[in-house]
């Protein structure tokens, strides 16, 4: 199978996806669950490319555990997430005041746009196991170290947020403590070291060096699109001494966190 039959097989899986969830969309009057199937429907990716390629080498077995992994994980953390809220995200809610027909918009403003991204981003999961054929080595052992690390980065954070939120006694503050006193967005990082171990994985085979649009591109969605910085804009807003938080916290690489500033009278 040629790389122009694997994109476009890949592109009719996702686009059959995304069209039944759009349906069920419609049925709930949310679409707030597609934030579930971001990570899910990389497993969709690499499971088509796995069944369409049957690949031996095991590089490619590498790389669909790994995605697979990080699609069950996050998933499952995100669906959890959303049947835990009453009502659908202020993001879409905003989005259906904007757009009288946003029930029928949504098909490609919100499910298109998510599933085309999903192909684009995953094409050094795509290439990586249909191109598999350097034998694993250096490249290999950087990219699973990298997953790794980001793989727990995420997974701890997520963890903590999610502790963080359980405890009423919390409602309005910073969480400011653990992962989350290293980088304002440890979820984020850790998400962006996954995706960056993959393409290490892949461009072992120098073949798919052009792979490079994936992790690129999910590193600028993580940072400037639909993540940290729009994040920031409504917790600027919303929660009292996040500013302070700003203030002594790296927005996205870790270091060791700073002391609180102290109030002095006079």
């Amino acid at each position: 199978m040629s790389g122009i039959d694997l994109i476009l097989l890949n592109v009719a899986v996702m686009a059959a996806t995304v069209f039944v969830l759009w349906l069920i969309s419609l049925r709930l009057a949310d679409v707030s669950f597609v934030d579930a199937f971001w990570p899910v429907g990389f497993g969709v990716v690499a499971w088509t490319t796995w069944f369409a390629l049957s690949p031996e080498h095991p590089r490619a077995m590498l790389l669909l555990s790994l995605t697979s992994l990080w699609s069950i994980r996050l998933g499952t953390y995100l669906f959890a997430r959303w049947l835990g809220e009453p009502h659908e995200d202020k993001r879409y809610q905003a989005m259906r005041r904007k757009r009288p027909h946003f029930k029928w918009q949504s098909i490609y403003v919100v499910f298109g746009l998510q599933g085309a991204l999903i192909v684009i981003v995953g094409v050094p999961v795509i290439f990586g196991m249909a191109n598999a054929n350097a034998p694993l080595g250096v490249l290999d052992a950087i990219g699973v170290i990298a997953f790794t690390a980001g793989f727990l980065f995420e997974s701890i954070a997520d963890a903590q947020l999610a502790a963080f939120k359980r405890d009423e006694a919390n409602n309005g503050k910073v969480l400011d403590t653990g992962l989350w006193a290293w980088t304002r967005h440890p979820n984020y990082f850790g998400n962006t070291l996954i995706w960056w171990g993959l393409f290490a994985i892949a461009v072992a085979d120098h073949t798919n060096l052009w792979t490079l649009i994936g992790p690129a591109i999910m590193t600028w969605l993580i940072i400037r699109v639909s993540g940290a910085d729009l994040l920031e804009r409504g917790l600027q807003k919303s929660k009292p001494g996040y500013e302070d938080y700003v203030a002594r916290t790296p927005k996205f690489i870790p270091r060791p966190p700073r002391k609180k500033r102290t109030q002095h009278a006079g």
